[in-house]
């Protein structure tokens, strides 16, 4: 079974990140939650579910206005071409429904068969917000948390730069992708 919001909030709370949840309608685009970002502070995320054509599976996490190249980031992380995963796909690998990727639900895939991208821009805002694992509530938390929450799952993210035309800019790691 996926974890659970209960699940994910318990994780934060055992590793003492410092979480505060906005309750709202549901919302299954940035653009269709623009009215309810104006009263939350820090940085709002998009969140793509991708496959490349070799089967591999990507979360690319990003600052809401962060323009992406999806063809450029395929070439930069020497993965096959992009295109947006299933829903069946998005359920099996990470346990949510199309409208609720989120980062977090990385907590459910423990295999890390999902490798995270994370927008460099993310690091610029205090909190930054994701749906804690459904789309009607937003969850904020600081980005020094956020990577601590990502890396209590043995994770360690590639962080890209994206410049204006969403042409990206590996930060780190320095070494090759590997892909499981």
């Amino acid at each position: 079974m996926p974890a659970t919001e209960a699940d994910l909030f318990a994780r934060f709370d055992a590793l003492g990140i410092e979480h505060v949840t906005h309750r709202h309608r549901p919302v299954f685009t940035v653009e269709e939650g623009a009215d309810l970002k104006a009263s939350m502070p820090g940085g709002h995320t998009k969140n793509l579910f991708l496959k490349d054509k070799k089967g591999a599976i990507f979360l690319i996490c990003a600052i809401s206005s962060t323009v992406i190249d999806l063809n450029a980031t395929s070439k930069l992380l020497a993965s096959g071409r992009f295109s947006f995963g299933s829903s069946e796909r998005l359920l099996e690998h990470l346990g949510v429904e199309p409208g609720s990727v989120t980062l977090f639900a990385l907590i459910n895939d423990p295999d890390r068969s999902v490798t995270l991208v994370l927008d460099e821009a993310l690091f610029a805002h205090d909190p930054v917000n994701f749906h804690p694992l459904k789309n009607d509530a937003t969850t904020a938390i600081s980005p020094a948390d956020l990577l601590k929450f990502i890396r209590s799952l043995g994770r360690e993210p590639i962080r890209l730069a994206f410049d204006d035309q969403g042409i990206p800019t590996r930060i780190e790691p320095d070494a090759p992708v590997s892909h499981l």
